[in-house]
């Protein structure tokens, strides 16, 4: 295995569409990095870069301590794993594995060998006389994963693997790719626009936007401690809630509904701007009553969602504020149109810059 670097990359379209702005990236040996984004931030555009797909307009591209930037894709001792499997329908199971192997010329016994060890890590060992056609979705993704993992290459490259399975075999499959890390020790450079992918697999997530990269961090590190309002706004499930005031003369932050907070010491000792928006997850609010929390608001919409209520909220007593999103118990009473109060947990406020869209702290 191997590490990857990016240096300085960017890449611009003839068109003048800027895919990459100045990447910078250390991915190291055996790490599990997942990109992450909504469409059209660069994400599979830094992977395909990687691979060899798309030429950097500038910038430089190490595999290992080799400078791989001018390299095509059969040079660089990669894998690569696509959203569609890419098998060959005539073929079966067991010569879609070995297909690789068998055109770069390696002995038959050490592809027998190969071939056997993936099907039994990736339990295809009992459909490797079976043809794309007669497997289900989640065998022929384990079959693309297969054929990657044969050739032992120095790194992994997945461009969407799951986005064509449905929720039950998106799990499945993302706790073999969890085992199949563990197990092989692999470098991967994961992509996704799944913000629950992305926290689930990776050892690292970077979050990218608009061809740059918000923030590099662990999973809850990025989830705890967003970098950003793009990053907070983007990972977390349902999503923070982001709350626009101004920081009046006495200190405190005024926001929408009438709702007054002090700044925390982050904000406070980095001289608070005038704009700052505020962030809390729903999972940090509770709902209790009308006059007893920070804020009152009333009851806009109750979405059970099994073990919890999603809980939409119109701030002031009137309704008239911005809304706030809170995660209630499921046996929780709470009508539409209802006049209630809200806690924020004080321990649990995300503080960004309105201007800068930075974290303050």
């Amino acid at each position: 295995m191997a590490s990857v670097q990016l240096v300085g990359v960017e890449k611009v379209y003839p068109n003048g569409h800027v895919a990459a702005r100045g990447l910078d990236m250390e991915i190291a040996d055996g790490e599990f990095m997942v990109l992450v984004g909504p469409s059209g931030c660069g994400k599979s555009t830094a992977l395909r870069m990687i691979a060899g797909l798309e030429t950097p307009t500038a910038g430089r591209v190490l595999i290992g301590e080799r400078d791989v930037t001018a390299l095509p894709p059969q040079e660089r001792d990669i894998a690569m794993v696509f959203q569609s499997y890419a098998l060959y329908p005539h073929m079966t199971v067991r010569e879609n594995l070995s297909f690789g192997l068998r055109m770069r010329g390696a002995a038959r016994p050490a592809i027998a060998e190969r071939v056997e060890g993936a099907a039994r890590a990736l339990g295809l060992d009992t459909v490797l006389e079976r043809k794309p056609s007669q497997l289900s979705g989640g065998q022929r993704q384990r079959v693309a994963l297969g054929r990657a993992m044969v050739r032992d290459p120095k790194v992994f490259l997945f461009d969407e693997p799951l986005s064509n399975l449905d929720a039950k075999l998106r799990v499945e499959t993302r706790a073999e790719l969890a085992r199949l890390h563990r197990r092989l020790k692999a470098t991967i450079v994961y992509v996704t626009h799944d913000q629950e992918e992305a926290l689930t697999l990776g050892g690292r997530v970077a979050v990218m936007r608009d061809g740059i990269v918000e923030q590099v961090a662990p999973p809850m590190e990025v989830y705890r401690r967003p970098a950003s309002l793009f990053v907070a706004g983007f990972v977390g499930s349902p999503a923070m809630n982001l709350l626009a005031g101004d920081v009046r003369a006495d200190g405190a932050w005024a926001g929408p509904g009438g709702l007054v907070l002090p700044l925390g010491p982050g904000p406070r000792g980095s001289g608070a701007p005038a704009g700052v928006t505020l962030g809390v997850r729903p999972h940090d609010l509770a709902i209790v009553a009308a006059g007893a929390g920070d804020a009152d608001a009333r009851v806009d919409v109750v979405e059970p969602r099994g073990s919890e209520l999603l809980v939409h909220l119109r701030l002031g007593a009137g309704g008239e504020g911005g809304e706030l999103r809170v995660v209630a118990p499921p046996d929780l009473p709470v009508a539409v149109d209802a006049a209630v109060g809200v806690q924020l947990d004080r321990d649990r406020l995300h503080w960004f810059d309105a201007a800068t869209r930075k974290r303050l702290e």
